[in-house]
């Protein structure tokens, strides 16, 4: 099989020349805009971990997500920030004991099933493999390694995504803007171009939304922005005006702030449904959980603090969420996820011998 590495075909058996014997781990975050590799070294199997953490190398390479470049795209993607890693930490695969691959696009176990078999081609039977949405790395960042509580992910798109202690596991949104990721940094910004467009032809309120974005744009009318707007309506390039849109709430606008608020409570919803099923606050709706935070739509840095709203709006039903906005990024999370699988799995082969 033809492997590639910056974009020429590469014998992935000829790896890096001088390489330790060292065993090591990897945890893989893929996304739609990039995707982060982590070489971490395996370390004594006990519940308080180094600080810092122990990371050999870190390797970063496009997008992997294969709803948006197609598998062959994304397997060379995957494939390309692996061996980067590796070879930047001094090791290569005969060394790795277990990888947590966690990507967006994973959205089903035919999706699992799919990665698992072509991880197989690559790695030694010995090798523990895990292959999960890219979520579930956002929230053992979190939780550091560990599957429990819920994860709520609001950067350009949303999900929810949650595990109970004995491996339940519940999800909600994340289906993409079409099918209604409200809440989500386009939800937001796509929301905003409409009150503009609205505005402008007489069916909806004035707002400042109207000046500031036409500026923020480098445009001169409303009708330019239909233009705009359709001459790349990518995702991200979309959610880029969220910022905007939290200025003109801060300045006072009313359609502005209407357009928060109702991102709020979507994203309030969708933790909540993932809670509700889950069970994960217990029976009086009191029990602890743990609450992971993650993406630029949920970071403190305004006055109109999204993610203090969307706490706020879980605790008056959930007194018990416990909030954690992760010290470390998700693709260490996947690197303690694979850490901590292993180990399990260790134990569990060592009870039956």
């Amino acid at each position: 099989m033809k492997r590639y590495r910056n974009g020429e075909i590469w014998d992935f058996e000829h790896e890096v020349a001088v390489a330790t014997n060292r065993p090591v781990f990897l945890g893989l975050d893929g996304g739609t805009t990039s995707t982060v590799c982590i070489c971490m070294p395996i370390m004594p199997f006990s519940d308080a971990l180094p600080d810092p953490l122990p990371v050999l190398a870190r390797a970063v390479a496009g997008c992997s997500n294969h709803n948006s470049v197609g598998e062959t795209a994304a397997r060379e993607t995957l494939e390309q920030v692996m061996a980067d890693a590796l070879s930047k930490s001094g090791s290569n695969r005969s060394a790795v004991r277990a990888v947590c691959l966690a990507v967006s696009g994973v959205n089903h176990p035919t999706d699992q099933q799919r990665i698992l078999t072509w991880l197989r081609d690559i790695f030694p039977t010995q090798v523990k493999l895990y292959v999960q949405n890219d979520a579930v790395a956002a929230l053992a960042s979190g939780t550091m390694g560990k599957l429990h509580g819920c994860v709520l992910i609001a950067g350009t798109g949303t999900i929810a995504y949650g595990f109970t202690e004995d491996g339940r596991e519940a999800r909600a949104a994340g289906a993409g803007p079409v099918l209604g990721d409200w809440g989500s940094g386009y939800g937001i910004a796509a929301l905003a171009l409409t009150a503009v467009i609205r505005a402008h032809d007489g069916r909806g309120p004035h707002t400042m939304l109207t000046s500031t974005i036409l500026q923020t744009l480098g445009l001169s009318s409303a009708d330019e922005l239909i233009g705009w707007t359709y001459a790349d309506p990518s995702w991200a390039r979309i959610a880029a005006l969220v910022p905007v849109v939290v200025s003109c709430a801060e300045a006072g606008d009313e359609v502005a702030n209407k357009i928060l608020k109702e991102a709020v409570q979507e994203l309030a919803l969708s933790v909540k449904a993932v809670v509700q099923r889950l069970g994960l606050c217990g029976a009086d709706r009191k029990n602890s959980f743990s609450l992971v935070m993650v993406g630029g739509v949920l970071e403190a840095n305004q006055r109109w603090d999204i993610g203090r709203e969307v706490m706020d709006f879980i605790s008056k039903d959930y007194p018990g969420a416990h909030p954690i906005r992760p010290k470390v990024e998700p693709a260490v999370g996947a690197a303690l996820l694979a850490l901590n699988e292993f180990m399990k799995e260790c134990v569990q082969e060592a009870y039956r011998r």
